[in-house]
């Protein structure tokens, strides 16, 4: 009887058994799934930064100091391109990246926005990489589940599990900066995790992790992807006009299929002149296809200065075959600057964005640009009403000089119309100040 009843017993756990195996895997749940879907495309951000002491402590001698930093990325195309925050990658000499299998290399800064804590890197990679899966913000619930995947603390790809507490938080940074419109989570985010997905339970971003609130548990907060990918889409707009000068403004939504629609196209650049109008909606470019406006900045943002790109546009229902020549236009550029050193005497230099906004930050303004003052010329009308190197040029006449282009256009009118004097806007030592300037007369754009 013992015998049959052991045999009888081992026959029933092998049932179990064998019926277990039919079934899924109860231990693979949605959490792993998603997890598992957007791993690869999750990279992990190292590099030393130096961390300036205060003037105080300049003044006592003490010097800057190199501290470990570290972070965590999403890939956004398969060449390596990668979202981040900014100040996971600030003040950073270099950006150090170790994939999901481990491979290390590093990363290129490609444009920056302080004020939203966001940057766009390329990685160096000779392969194409996973793109991680993109949801949206739009339609998020308090208490769905939500998983972060980030660098904490140097783990690299750890993964935590919460859910969503809150939406809409604005949460104060320090005088300069405050982070709006959050999503607030209970998922477990550390140092390192920065720039990293808050995942809903299909695998999909749905938002950027940004801070924790010190000393607090289970209180942490995300970008939302929506706003993320707007910001980012501007990043890359404006990259890529600096470089191309193709003078299209694109809208577009931040969702997938949203489309990429013409707009403006300025009479000055390369595409209106190669026929693109507004209304057009891009829908190829050089053979890649363009469902939202993130596809077009990034079809574009590798393209080299006078290569010619081919597209296609819907318009007035019909497919549309064009082409555009790029290119910056430089002698605009000489020209206007010839003319500041001739009627206000200075040399100039466009402020690059990053320091732009780090200026527009300390002064807590939101000035679109401005141009160092390299160089200023012995009895020049700006070395008479007190303009220095290294002063920032941000307004003349009224008007805002956030480009060479627009000075040159201010200085024209401003001759054609004789009216030569006018106040001037530059910032020095993170200091607005004002004055008035009269320009010297210009044989070349005196009225006739």
């Amino acid at each position: 009887m013992l015998l049959a009843g052991l045999a009888t017993s081992a026959t029933i756990s092998g049932g179990w058994a064998e019926e277990a195996h039919r079934q899924p895997n109860r231990r693979e749940t949605p959490v792993v799934m998603a997890i598992r879907r957007c791993s690869n495309a999750v990279v992990n951000i190292h590099g030393q930064k130096l961390v300036r002491p205060t003037v105080a402590a300049v003044m006592g001698g003490e010097a800057g100091r190199q501290v470990n930093g570290m972070g965590t990325g999403v890939v956004i195309d398969p060449r390596g391109y990668v979202v981040t925050n900014y100040h996971v990658v600030e003040d950073v000499a270099e950006v150090r990246i170790t994939l999901a299998d481990g491979t290390e290399t590093t990363a290129d800064v490609i444009a920056t926005d302080v004020r939203s804590d966001l940057a766009l890197l390329k990685v160096k990679t000779e392969r194409l990489m996973d793109v991680i899966p993109r949801g949206t913000s739009g339609d998020l619930m308090v208490g769905e589940p939500v998983i972060a995947i980030g660098n904490a603390f140097g783990y690299v790809h750890t993964a935590t599990e919460g859910i969503i507490s809150a939406l809409h938080r604005d949460v104060p940074v320090n005088e300069s900066q405050e982070y709006r419109d959050l999503i607030q989570t209970s998922a477990g985010i550390n140092p390192g995790n920065s720039g990293g997905p808050l995942l809903n339970i299909d695998g999909e971003i749905i938002g950027v992790n940004v801070a924790v609130r010190v000393g607090a548990q289970q209180i942490a907060f995300a970008i939302p992807i929506d706003q993320a990918i707007d910001i980012v889409n501007r990043m890359i707009a404006d990259h890529n006009e600096d470089r191309l000068g193709l003078g299209l403004s694109v809208e577009g939504g931040a969702r997938r299929g949203d489309g990429a629609v013409i707009r403006e196209a300025s009479t000055q650049g390369n595409a209106s002149r190669s026929g693109f109008l507004p209304g057009d909606r891009i829908v190829e470019v050089d053979g890649r296809p363009i469902d939202d406006l993130l596809d077009f900045g990034l079809a574009l943002i590798e393209t080299e200065p006078g290569q010619t790109l081919p597209m296609v546009v819907q318009r007035d229902g019909n497919d549309v075959s064009m082409a555009v020549t790029t290119s910056r236009p430089a002698k605009a550029s000489d020209d206007a600057q010839m003319l500041a050193w001739q009627v206000i005497g200075v040399r100039l230099e466009p402020v690059p964005r990053t320091a732009m906004q780090k200026i527009n930050a300390r002064v807590k303004q939101n000035y679109r640009g401005g141009l160092y003052v390299t160089e200023v010329r012995n009895g020049s009308p700006a070395e008479t009403y007190g303009i220095k190197v290294d002063d920032v040029l941000i307004g003349l006449h009224g008007w805002s000089t956030a480009s060479i282009p627009e000075l040159h256009g201010i200085i024209q009118k401003a001759s054609e119309q004789d009216q030569l004097q006018g106040k001037f806007v530059i910032i020095r030592s993170d200091q607005p100040m004002w004055g008035t300037l009269r320009m010297a007369e210009s044989p070349s754009l005196r009225r006739r």
